[in-house]
């Protein structure tokens, strides 16, 4: 998935539940601001290694537990993990999952593409075309949501 659909996802799921939707949205970021710096400085050979490892759960339990701001970014964390495993099975590459088992496991035949270069990669697949009716149904979803005299949310839909 895109990284402006890891935000997207998670500010939905702030609007859907009573979690932080700005700790929502940071969780979801977490995996890319640390493996995407890391990758590209060499420092690691995957573009999913160490923030998208499932091996971090033993460090996003803890957080979760210790208040509503830690749960709301372990969740957001989780939702991108299972965005990119979704995505890389719909696309037919389901043994890149195994990247979520970093550094126990790795994909046998990585897809080893700069996140500027998976953009033209990924415009067109399977995952895209969900991804870009995703964006859609979010779209439809404000307009429904925003009151035509003024741009504002309607006060009947606010939570």
């Amino acid at each position: 998935m895109l990284f402006p659909t890891h935000l997207l996802v998670a500010a939905l799921i702030g609007r859907r539940s009573r979690l932080s939707t700005p700790w929502l949205v940071v969780g979801a970021a977490l995996p890319d601001v640390i493996d995407k710096p890391l990758a590209m400085a060499g420092v690691v050979e995957l573009y999913h290694s160490v923030g998208h490892s499932v091996l971090l759960v033993g460090v996003a339990v803890p957080i979760a537990l210790y208040s509503r701001a830690g749960l709301a970014a372990a969740i957001g964390w989780g939702s991108h993990l299972f965005l990119d495993a979704f995505h890389v099975v719909v696309n037919g590459r389901g043994t890149d999952v195994l990247s979520l088992a970093w550094p126990v496991a790795a994909p046998p035949d990585p897809l080893a593409v700069p996140p500027g270069s998976f953009v033209f990669h990924y415009v067109g697949s399977r995952s895209f075309m969900l991804e870009g009716g995703l964006w859609l149904l979010a779209g439809l979803f404000a307009l429904a949501h925003v009151r035509p005299d003024t741009g504002t949310e309607s006060p009947g839909n606010v939570k």
